[in-house]
């Protein structure tokens, strides 16, 4: 039991986040479109946008910093870059087609009640369940 309490104080502290975020913004802190906006250079609408992705990577690295993370994981073994560069193409074309990504639509849709956003997180979770499975099969259960 003890082992999910990292991760239920993760959750809290990422929809407490997501929510303060936006309460102050006025506006979803779904990273695809904090991230993609930066660089249509909005007068007025960049700043909080670097700062907040500014907070993301320093509050990560801070996490490390106090051997808060990382502690027996590792990169899967039997993927090359290549197949994380395509994965991460298929992610970027599927954030845009969607509308938004899993934290845009997973937390904060879901946590407003948008119920597009209920419906494209049960796609995004199904379509990942059912890759994982494809791939082990592929891979000879190469995790």
């Amino acid at each position: 039991m003890m082992e999910y309490l990292g991760a239920m104080i993760g959750g809290i502290l990422i929809g407490l986040g997501s929510l303060l975020a936006m309460m102050g913004s006025g506006k979803v802190p779904g990273i695809s479109g904090v991230a993609g906006k930066i660089l249509r250079w909005n007068q007025g609408d960049t700043a909080w946008r670097v700062i907040f992705l500014i907070g993301l990577i320093a509050g990560a690295g801070l996490a490390l910093a106090l051997g808060l993370g990382w502690q027996g994981y590792s990169l899967p073994l039997g993927r090359s870059l290549v197949v994380y560069a395509i994965a991460g193409l298929l992610v970027g074309f599927g954030t845009r087609m969607g509308g938004g990504c899993t934290s845009g639509h997973g937390v904060c849709g879901m946590g407003s009640g948008a119920r597009d956003a209920m419906v494209y997180t049960a796609v995004f979770m199904a379509a990942a369940i059912i890759t994982v499975f494809v791939w082990n099969l592929i891979a000879g259960g190469a995790a």
